[in-house]
């Protein structure tokens, strides 16, 4: 992964959370800093609204759930959508079974995706959410 002048990304700041590659955690996980899934997630992974977060998915590792995070590295499988507002780097072995979402993808020849690539801006996200908003906010005559 690369941030904008185009060096390596490979942790961000804060501590890094790992499940390791015999455990098994079934159940929703919001994080902060850095996330490695080694072993296997059923649930849902969300990294704290307006923090710094990376979710890496190493081969062997898998996630059954949705992901919503800044940016990850995947070389394992997930099995729902993955939504990714800044950065995702697909690995040889990654494998998706789901819609990607992102704004910046880098895909390794060898990486599957089974569903649907949309590309999303995070300002266009936003507009919308308050386009949303206002509109539920405006009294019906």
């Amino acid at each position: 992964m690369m941030d904008r002048k185009n060096k390596p990304v490979t942790t961000v700041k804060g501590s890094t959370t790992l499940i390791a590659a015999d455990a098994v955690v079934t159940g929703d996980i919001k994080f902060v800093g850095n996330l490695d899934v080694e072993g296997k997630v059923v649930g849902s992974i969300t990294a704290e609204p307006g923090q710094e977060a990376l979710l890496r998915i190493v081969a062997g590792g898998a996630v059954e759930g949705e992901v919503r995070v800044p940016s990850a590295m995947v070389n394992g499988t997930v099995r729902g959508d993955l939504y990714v507002s800044e950065r995702l780097e697909l690995a040889e072995k990654a494998e998706v079974q789901g819609d990607v979402y992102y704004n910046l993808i880098e895909m390794a020849v060898g990486c599957k995706v089974n569903g649907g690539l949309r590309h999303s801006l995070p300002a266009a996200d936003d507009l919308s959410a308050k386009r949303i908003q206002r509109a539920a906010e405006t009294p019906t005559a």
